[in-house]
């Protein structure tokens, strides 16, 4: 979908409806910036200055509104911004259904909402594969925020991907494989020495957990208490990152998913089996069905399907799946 500019265009409004519009707006709002929707749009700046004047003028509201430096989206442009998305989303998925999709012609910005490993873990392979497969395709990797939020519904993100906890119902939820926790300390850690028991999981080491919503506790805690043990948690922070940098300086124990394993080695710590019936994590997907049959959407999916199965077999199973 591409928009024009002409200086016969109709006047907007109820009686005018230019469709163009709502294409321009959702761009806008996403770039924030006339200079940034310009080059998607393909259009000059003052073209693109002249139809946020016509969005402007159509919707009685300012739309986007100077901040500093930036633009920034007015409170109503924020409370439409996903209803504006899910349109045009669906007229591209009525345009492209039933016919292939060149992706290197696709000029699209998805964004996929995960925890911090995710980008740590695939960022590089995904943003390579989009390079070589639809260059026009960007990605925003987002971190999951500290309060829940229907951010597919809302459209703030595309794609999310890693334990789906997700429990609206019209949310389409794939479920990939499970993974199991492992401990992680810096080489040469005590812990590392002899069989290690979860008494001594517990007790001759201090521990740190990762939580956006900041807890001290979880899944290991029980499974402690449930032998009569208790560890000490000393400190909590925000991202899988934060942790392996705060343990490979300290002799703290920290926590990781399997498939993070590479990123923790890379940084020279060492990776253990938990002692502990640790319940697993269900790795997943999940997307608002508006994106169902999106030819793009799908191939994206597809792309972080691959990827996933790869962490989980390394050996070179596919993984399967659709």
């Amino acid at each position: 979908m591409h928009v024009t500019q002409s200086d016969s265009a109709p006047p907007a409004g109820p009686a005018h409806l230019d469709l163009n519009l709502l294409l321009a707006l959702d761009v806008l709002l996403e770039e924030q910036s006339v200079g940034g929707a310009a080059r998607r749009l393909h259009l000059s700046e003052p073209a693109t200055s002249r139809t946020l004047g016509r969005i402007r003028k159509a919707l009685g509201d300012p739309v986007l509104v100077r901040a500093g430096r930036q633009m920034v989206p007015t409170p109503h442009a924020l409370a439409i911004r996903a209803e504006v998305s899910a349109i045009v989303e669906r007229a591209r998925t009525l345009f492209l259904a039933g016919r292939a999709v060149d992706l290197r012609t696709v000029s699209r910005t998805f964004g996929v909402l995960g925890h911090d490993a995710l980008a740590a873990a695939f960022a590089p392979a995904l943003l390579a594969r989009a390079a070589a497969e639809a260059p026009g395709v960007r990605i925003r990797f987002l971190a999951e925020s500290h309060v829940d939020a229907p951010s597919l519904r809302e459209g703030v993100a595309d794609l999310e991907v890693g334990v789906i906890d997700s429990t609206l119902p019209e949310v389409r939820v794939e479920h990939l494989h499970e993974e199991w926790m492992l401990g992680v300390v810096r080489a040469g850690h005590p812990l590392l020495e002899g069989e290690l028991t979860p008494r001594r999981f517990a007790e001759e080491a201090d521990h740190i957990t990762v939580s956006r919503r900041g807890r001290l506790s979880g899944p290991v805690d029980d499974a402690l208490a449930g032998l009569g043990l208790r560890r000490r948690v000393v400190g909590s922070v925000g991202t899988f990152l934060a942790s392996l940098f705060t343990v490979r300086g300290t002799d703290l124990v920290g926590l990781i998913a399997g498939w993070t394993r590479p990123q923790a080695e890379a940084l020279g710590l060492v990776t253990f089996p938990v002692p502990l019936d640790l319940p697993p994590l269900r790795l997943g997907l999940a997307w608002h069905p508006r994106h169902e049959a999106d030819p793009v959407h799908a191939w994206l999916r597809g792309c972080v399907r691959e990827l996933m199965a790869r962490a989980a077999h390394p050996d070179g199973c596919d993984g399967g799946g659709r």
